[in-house]
């Protein structure tokens, strides 16, 4: 993750609290497999706290939140990426998943078919914190959880 998208998900945390950590590593790079990490896993309902970056937690029976973060306009790589990893965390026996789109800006061609998918939602991050020249008028400063 760079930088900007590294802020962009530590402000989404601060919104909603909860644990953070930072590239969960979702699937182990194995033979026939690569490893996949998530941008960010947010445990819902516990203090907040910000983990190093890597750590290993167990989320079975927990609520949790899989971030997905790009300092772009929503696209198909993120839309791919956010619906996938609900997949994969789903094996890890979380109560529940949301899954989270976190962009610099919406496209209202695919923010709608993303956001059909149950679970999953799109997050637009306020241009002073992804420092972004784009624009949406769907920017509100506040995620919609």
């Amino acid at each position: 993750m760079s930088r900007r998208e590294t802020q962009m998900t530590i402000w989404y945390w601060e919104q909603i609290g909860g644990i953070l950590i930072e590239e969960f590593l979702v699937v182990p790079r194995a033979e026939g497999q690569g490893h996949r990490l998530l941008d960010g896993l947010i445990i819902l309902g516990e203090k907040k706290q910000r983990m190093p970056v890597g750590t290993r937690e167990s989320i079975e029976g927990k609520d949790v939140v899989v971030v997905q973060t790009k300092n772009t306009r929503l696209g198909m790589y993120l839309m791919g990426q956010t619906l996938f990893s609900a997949q994969l965390i789903r094996r890890l026996g979380p109560r529940s998943v949301q899954s989270v789109a976190l962009c610099a800006s919406s496209d209202r061609i695919l923010q709608p078919m993303l956001e059909a998918n149950e679970g999953c939602k799109v997050i637009v991050c306020p241009p002073e914190v992804c420092r972004s020249t784009q624009t949406s008028a769907s920017i509100t400063g506040k995620p919609t959880v």
